[in-house]
């Protein structure tokens, strides 16, 4: 990359725009990709493609998500979790070094490019409801302790979640799988190691599948706040943070940033700062200064978001060919992202529809060797309130009745069942209804016990009007059938008319669905899956604060 120039804090303007004319593009769809800072944040963007195939032209994909979700949590409906990854490292895309002036000078990162790893110091994963509604949106703390995993699925030990990527690169680089690359396709190859390991740890820690990545380092988010600048952020605090030595061996801690509190127009070298001071931060809730961190990085996006929405940068032809020719090549995204799926799903985020909360953990600790600070953390208590956040955000969104459900019935998606205490033995299941009960539906059910691992077979109503609720296995599926009664609390019978290899289930009349499967809203708040939900501080939502967030 060549030399940048410095810039000063900017007041006030609208962003550069391109010079070329307007015409109507083939195809223009309003996506939000991220970009994010090695101590990092995302800020979300919006991209004009003319054609279908011009989505990769020209940027890096990575076949990393193939390999992850082979056993990965599954979806009830068509929702589409998205994990965001700010890599802090100071590499290029090839593995040779970012400019070590431009590091130091702009980006006041240090020089030398061995700072910072390949650790992912920002993990947020976005939930899109299928139907429309608020997007919620978690982020990881980096420091969270917990068990990481290759992206085949073994066990790589006990880590901060923020160095599973970089473990896994390193082992990779070791192995004979690296033997004969060298370079750019070494480093890519790595890398790639790094992002299954990163995905595989986020789905087992939180139980939820990835669907596709989006993954930018530092000099990506620097490149991305420079096409966007100026960006507005709000402080309800001054802040001051020199430039000084906080501990000995750890020159420069801070970052230089001086802003006063309300709202300020930041450039990128400012908004770097902004989202990756870590002194000086305490928040007024306890929180330590990386979560208070953590939640600029929150606000920073939503403000990201809101300039694009209100200049109407999505469409304009100008500044979209200059954030696109950004973007190709900062952005890493998974090579099965369909635009024209996400495309449907994409107008919540453009639109600020969206809602962040940070994971919260146990206590403080010391782990590892050397001993070092991190967060100890229960992976259960974690699944549970990330399965209620993103269960609540699917029931509020609007859901399409069945097709196997009369016009004008009560239909509702069912929350993702906990996930099974062991693999689904092979069966086709057959799924029959008798409850005239809101919300419960023959396909409702099967979509449910096809998350838990078992095939679809035929639904529709019951023949017969039987109160209680039945399974019965033909020939060969008894451990499946034994697997699906425990569901219901029934006992499996064996029936020859069900079918060699098939399960069928009859729901009752009484049936009115299964407690686990509900996700629990909060009465006080029906609208916000996450209240009253234990999280690291205040919640940032995007349209707050007229779309600009405050935070301290």
């Amino acid at each position: 990359m060549g030399q940048r120039r410095s810039g000063g804090r900017v007041t006030g303007g609208a962003a550069e725009r391109g010079a070329a004319g307007r015409r109507s593009p083939a195809l223009i769809v309003g996506r939000t990709v991220a970009c994010s800072v090695g101590l990092s944040v995302f800020a979300a963007s919006g991209v004009v493609w003319y054609e279908y195939t011009s989505l990769t032209d020209g940027m890096t994909t990575s076949n990393a998500i193939a390999e992850t979700k082979k056993d990965a949590p599954k979806h009830l409906d068509n929702s589409v979790n998205l994990l965001l990854i700010g890599l802090d490292s100071r590499k290029n895309m090839d593995g040779s070094d970012v400019d070590p002036a431009i590091v130091q000078n702009e980006l006041h990162a240090g020089a030398d490019s061995s700072i910072g790893g390949y650790n992912t110091n920002s993990l947020i994963l976005l939930h899109i409801p299928a139907n429309g509604g608020k997007v919620q949106a978690v982020s990881v703390p980096r420091d969270d302790w917990v068990m990481t995993y290759n992206g085949d699925g073994s066990e790589m030990g006990m880590a901060k979640i923020k160095e599973a990527y970089g473990n896994a690169k390193d082992r990779f680089d070791k192995s004979s799988r690296a033997k004969g690359l060298k370079g750019a396709d070494l480093e890519k190859a790595g890398r790639d190691a790094g992002r299954a390991a990163t995905i595989r740890t986020v789905q087992r820690f939180v139980d939820q599948p990835v669907d596709h990545i989006a993954e930018v380092n530092l000099m990506g988010f620097y490149d991305i706040a420079k096409a966007l600048e100026p960006i507005d952020v709000c402080l309800t605090h001054p802040v001051d943070d020199p430039i000084i030595s906080r501990t000995p061996g750890h020159e420069g801690g801070g970052t230089g940033l001086k802003l006063p509190a309300g709202v300020s127009h930041l450039n990128a070298a400012d908004a770097l700062s902004f989202v990756r001071q870590r002194h000086n931060l305490n928040d007024g809730h306890g929180n330590s200064d990386d979560f208070a961190r953590t939640h600029r990085q929150q606000a920073f996006i939503s403000s990201v978001m809101h300039k694009l929405k209100q200049q109407g940068v999505i469409g304009d032809l100008g500044a979209m060919q200059k954030l696109f020719g950004v973007v190709q090549k900062d952005l890493v995204i998974d090579n099965e992202w369909n635009i024209l799926d996400f495309a449907q799903q994409a107008p919540a985020l453009t639109g600020g529809n969206v809602e962040f909360n940070t994971l919260t953990y146990d206590t403080g600790g010391k782990k590892g060797d050397p001993p070092q600070d991190v967060n100890l953390v229960t992976p259960a208590k974690i699944q549970k309130v990330v399965k209620q956040v993103f269960g609540g955000a699917d029931a509020a969104a609007p859901v399409a009745a069945p097709s196997d459900t009369p016009t004008g019935s009560a239909t509702e998606t069912p929350a993702a069942p906990p996930a099974p205490t062991q693999a689904a033995a092979p069966a086709t299941v057959d799924v029959f209804n008798a409850s005239s009960a809101a919300g419960v539906s023959s396909a409702n059910e099967a979509k449910v016990l096809v998350g838990m691992g078992f095939k679809q077979g035929t639904t529709g109503p019951a023949r017969t009007k039987s109160k209680t609720t039945t399974v019965t296995y033909g020939k060969g599926a008894k451990e499946a059938a034994d697997q699906i009664a425990a569901r219901y609390g029934v006992t499996a019978t064996e029936s020859a008319s069900a079918g060699v290899g098939r399960v069928v289930v009859t729901l009752g009349t009484s049936f009115d669905g299964v407690a686990s499967d509900r996700p629990a809203t909060p009465a006080t708040a029906p609208s916000d899956p996450a209240a009253n939900l234990p999280m690291q501080g205040p919640k940032v939502d995007a349209q707050s604060d007229g779309g600009i967030p405050c935070v301290f």
